[in-house]
């Protein structure tokens, strides 16, 4: 018994381990980096040829319905019939580019934040390291947390210095 209440004695006197934690808006991180800000870049200039196809459908398709507007009780029915097929022809079309054209910005957007995600998780890792960090908490799982905690920003910088833009 004696020995019992030693023990509870010592181990009230031995200060529990403190743990340290940070916390990092993990999405922010990754969209305030200086390599998806030139992604983005890259993606819009690629991409543009086919944006510029698509707004030209886009015209060419409102001026099938402006015309066909305009004539109407004008145009001779096989004329008006001609229009009403090249509309839905090109409203085919303009689906079928745009749709294409939204999946593969999709399917690049995707490949662009997986990648820099987990070069992301690879910097906090090597950051919580540096700093004797024991946790690091993404902040959409935190219900409260003091603003030091916050490593979102030396996360980007550390980033942006592990992965320069060329």
């Amino acid at each position: 018994m004696l020995r019992t209440l030693l023990l509870i004695g010592v181990m009230g006197l031995i200060a529990p381990a403190q743990v340290k934690i940070a916390v990092i808006n993990a999405q922010q991180a990754v969209l305030e980096t200086a390599e998806l800000k030139k992604a983005q870049q890259d993606l819009e200039a690629k991409f543009k040829p086919r944006q510029a196809q698509l707004e030209q459908l886009q015209k060419e398709l409102q001026e099938i319905q402006n015309r066909l507007q305009a004539g109407q009780g004008k145009l001779t029915p096989q004329a008006e019939q001609d229009l009403q097929i090249q509309g839905q022809r090109k409203q085919r079309e303009l689906q079928r580019v745009g749709e294409d054209l939204q999946s593969d910005v999709d399917r690049e957007r995707n490949e662009i934040l997986e990648r820099l995600g987990r070069r992301m998780q690879e910097v906090v890792r090597k950051l919580a390291e540096e700093r004797g960090l024991d946790l690091v908490v993404d902040v959409s799982n935190t219900i409260y947390f003091k603003q030091a905690l916050d490593i979102t920003k030396d996360a980007v910088a550390a980033y942006d210095k592990t992965y320069p833009v060329k």
